[in-house]
């Protein structure tokens, strides 16, 4: 008779989801604890949501010039004496829905925003990993390069790009590509900050000992950048990337206010406000006014949750 015990095996404890653990996180919780972050986050995600569902729920596409009507132009308000339904925010001069052209708006702002903070945050992380990995020459070029773009004004750059490709191109490719001239304009001038940020970090993770030994075991230098240094050096560069977004939002709508971005026939905020402002003094108040608001919501959200980003990833306040 066999009197021995069987063995039981117990099951490997299950991994929780990454669901379960951005729920568990410390960031979450000062998410949670934070009500400015959370009144952005809500602003934020009601703007982007009304942005791009717009053709859903607007009662006009303001880049069909053939749904414009001129006798519908100058409508104020719905509360206003004289306003119309659907035209909840009155019209502009042209018969141009105010609610439809802002929230068409807002999505170009938004997208041309996000990327060009995408694409200035993928050149900047690429130049500033190689100048602090590999130092020397290489990293003496790429931060000489970035110091003459910091020598010059911003919104300088960005309208020298926009008048060199404007005249490069041939008028029927203009407006078509006034996003993509106006998302690598900004872009331009915007790496440097990143490429500095990630530069600082590069040059301390490369001196550590994991780094010498990854190296003496003869991994790859891209290798040793992407999976080693670079995850050491996303906290500043995410908070950079957030406030920055804000920024973007703002360069594009002052390119466009001042005539160099979106063309009127696919307005941006910026566009709206500069065809507005043209006639804030003789009483159409509302078509410079519900542009400039939305501006301010986004650029206001987008800070909050930079701020509150910012505060939470800080290990001294934790």
């Amino acid at each position: 008779m066999d009197n021995s015990i069987p063995l039981t095996t117990s099951a490997a404890p299950k991994r929780p989801s990454r669901l379960t653990q951005l729920r568990d996180s410390d960031l979450w919780y000062s998410f949670r604890a934070h009500p400015s972050a959370i009144f952005a986050a809500v602003l934020l995600a009601l703007v982007a949501v009304t942005a791009f569902l717009a053709p859903l729920i607007t009662p006009q596409n303001p880049y069909d010039l053939a749904a414009l009507e001129l006798w519908n132009s100058e409508i104020p308000p719905i509360w206003e004496a004289g306003g119309q339904w659907p035209y909840l925010l009155g019209t502009d001069t042209q018969g141009r829905d105010i609610l439809s052209a802002v929230l068409y708006g807002s999505r170009i702002s938004l997208i041309i925003g996000f990327a060009s903070v995408l694409l200035a945050l993928a050149v900047g992380l690429a130049l500033g990993l190689v100048a602090g990995y590999f130092g020397g020459w290489i990293d003496n070029v790429i931060m000489r390069v970035g110091d003459v773009l910091l020598s010059m004004p911003f919104i300088l750059i960005a309208i020298l790009i926009t008048a060199i490709a404007s005249a490069s191109l041939p008028t029927g490719l203009k407006d078509v590509l006034a996003a993509p001239i106006l998302i690598f304009a900004i872009a331009v001038p915007s790496w440097v900050q990143y490429a500095r940020t990630v530069r600082a970090s590069a040059m301390v993770e490369a001196k550590k000992e994991y780094v010498q030994a990854a190296k003496l075991i003869r991994v790859k230098s891209w290798r040793i950048m992407l999976h080693h240094i670079l995850p050491n050096c996303l906290t500043p560069i995410l908070v950079a990337a957030t406030l920055n977004f804000g920024l973007a939002i703002l360069s594009e709508a002052t390119l466009s206010f001042l005539g160099v971005g979106m063309p009127p026939d696919q307005p941006s905020l910026g566009t709206l406000i500069r065809i507005g402002n043209q006639y804030l003094f003789s009483g159409l108040w509302w078509i410079v006014v519900f542009p400039s608001i939305q501006l301010c919501l986004i650029v206001l959200s987008v800070n909050m949750i930079g701020d509150w980003l910012r505060d939470a990833l800080n290990p001294k306040l934790r």
